[in-house]
Formats: C-alpha cells, sequence, structure tokens
C-alpha cells in the first residue's frame, strides 16, 4: 500500500490580512468608545468634557472608525441604518440622562 501525502503552500490570501486589519480597527475603536462610556457613567467628569463626548469624539469615532470596521467584518449582520439607529439611541439617552444638546 502507497500513501501519497500532498504538502499545500500557505495561502497569502487578501481577505486574511483584511480581516485581520479590521478586527485591530475595530478592537481599537471599542476600547475607545468604551473609555467615553466609562466617562460619561462617572460622575466627576466635567460636563464640558460629556459635552464634547456626546457632540463631537463619540460620534466621529463610532462613525469613522468602528461603524465601518463592523460592516466590514466576515460576521456581518449589521445594517448602516441598525448602526446609525443604534447610534442615536445611545447619543439620545446620555444627553437627556445629562440635559446636554448639542449645537
Amino acid at each position: 500500500m502507497i500513501t501519497l501525502a500532498g504538502c499545500q503552500k500557505p495561502q497569502d490570501d487578501q481577505g486574511v490580512k483584511v480581516d485581520g486589519i479590521v478586527s485591530k480597527q475595530f478592537e481599537k475603536s471599542d476600547a475607545i468608545i468604551s473609555s467615553y462610556l466609562d466617562k460619561l457613567d462617572n460622575t466627576n467628569t466635567s460636563r464640558e468634557e460629556k459635552t464634547q463626548i456626546l457632540c463631537k469624539d463619540y460620534p466621529a469615532e463610532y462613525k469613522k472608525n468602528y461603524m465601518p470596521a463592523l460592516l466590514k467584518s466576515e460576521n456581518n449582520h449589521y445594517t448602516e441604518a441598525k448602526l446609525l439607529n443604534d447610534l442615536k439611541s445611545a447619543l439620545d439617552f446620555y444627553k437627556a440622562k445629562e440635559n446636554i444638546q448639542c449645537e
């Protein structure tokens, strides 16, 4: 009996590289957003900082990095509309809680 074994060269697949980059982008952005939420929940965070986070920093990070990474992810079951709705819900909650209005 003769056994033949074949070796296959590992593929330098562009999809793997993209998934790795997307994963790192998502993890970094998720950590930034988590830090924003921690600051929003912290009673020692100034009103000015909370306003900056709610009106500028959080939405910018979410739209520029977090959302695109989720939309590119392999297990993508999100839509842009759903993610934007989630962002709006979170921002509305904190704005109401802190009585903050963005210009």
